[in-house]
């Protein structure tokens, strides 16, 4: 871990939006980037023409990462590896870089979600898939085309070991991609995963024109739960007020940038959802209202959006069973 500073090499896995803009913030810090990438037109449009039209048309990527689709180049010389893939195929790309990867090198995961087979965060995919790896996570409200532009953009990287997650904060951090560090792990991935669901409610209630009143309240009370559950998992207040909660999602609920809050937008209107973009929020939701009942944690709108994206609810019924629940203290 004593290799982990500006200028070493960054092994980016993952060649959508996401990954693609990371690999662009890297080098923007002053590190050496290389993108990993499955699509040979989209490595080649990044070699050749310094974009990705596929999933960021019409941005210029300024400066532009070397990629890849040979992983074995990707990982030769990383000091750090970012896994920018889904939390529903993190495990089986974790498991390609299992043997490939040397100790030491730290595995920074940047996917918001809970594995829908087992119930695991992603931080607990890799204990298990690569346990010699020391583990952090990259979360906060950052939406992958103003990170590929340059736009100001704050996150958190989270590690147990605080001085691993400074260091990769620093390492990581330029003017405009600032980087804050904890070692509350928990709280961090908790919020990024339920604030996916919870943007999931927010779109549908936009989509079917409730109206912005319903959509705020809908977005408090959806942030009650989140911080009941993540309170449940160890998750610290403090972290869950910060910008891989709230900050997440404040972003996340308000603007259709989200794919979360695309797919409710979609949902609430009636659109079908065939084709829409991943929506993390999707395979979340149903093992997140598992959870919270397992635990006896009330998170009605977690629940309500895991009915609606299993057809056994429509959005009226949802926020209609929602408004006849029992009255109670707003801090209850």
């Amino acid at each position: 871990m004593s290799g982990i500073a500006k200028g070493g090499p960054v092994a980016v896995l993952g060649g959508g939006a996401w990954g693609t803009a990371l690999a662009t913030a890297m080098l923007r810090a002053g590190n050496d980037a290389m993108l990993w990438a499955r699509d040979d037109d989209t490595v080649e449009a990044i070699n050749g023409r310094r974009e990705n039209p596929r999933y960021l048309p019409g941005i210029a990527l300024d400066p532009a990462p070397r990629a890849t689709t040979d992983l074995d180049e990707a990982l030769a010389d990383a000091a750090t590896v970012l896994a920018v893939t889904p939390a529903q195929t993190m495990r089986a790309v974790l498991g390609q870089v299992a043997g490939r990867l040397a100790p030491a090198v730290p595995v920074v995961l940047c996917a918001k979600g809970i594995e829908r087979a087992t119930g695991r965060r992603v931080s607990e995919i890799a204990a298990e898939v690569l346990p010699q790896s020391p583990v952090a996570v990259l979360s906060g409200p950052s939406f992958a085309t103003d990170v590929a532009r340059g736009l100001p953009t704050a996150v958190t990287v989270a590690a147990r070991d605080e001085a691993l997650a400074a260091r990769l904060s620093a390492a990581f951090s330029s003017s405009s991609f600032r980087c804050y560090s904890t070692d509350d792990l928990i709280g961090v991935e908790i919020g990024g995963a339920l604030k996916n669901v919870l943007a999931i409610a927010a779109g549908a209630v936009s989509g079917a024109g409730l109206g912005a009143s319903a959509q705020a309240a809908m977005v408090t009370r959806g942030f009650v739960e989140l911080r009941r559950l993540g309170a449940t998992f160890g998750a610290r207040p403090e972290t869950l007020m910060g910008l891989s909660g709230l900050g997440d999602l404040i972003l996340s609920c308000g603007s259709a940038q989200s794919r979360n809050f695309s797919y409710g937008l979609a949902l609430g209107r009636g659109l079908p959802l065939d084709g829409l973009p991943l929506a993390e929020g999707a395979a979340t939701a149903g093992i997140a209202a598992e959870m919270a009942a397992a635990r006896g944690i009330d998170a009605p709108i977690v629940a309500a959006v895991a009915a609606l994206l299993a057809g056994e609810l429509t959005v009226g019924r949802a926020v209609e069973a929602l408004l006849s629940r029992p009255l109670k203290s707003e801090t209850e």
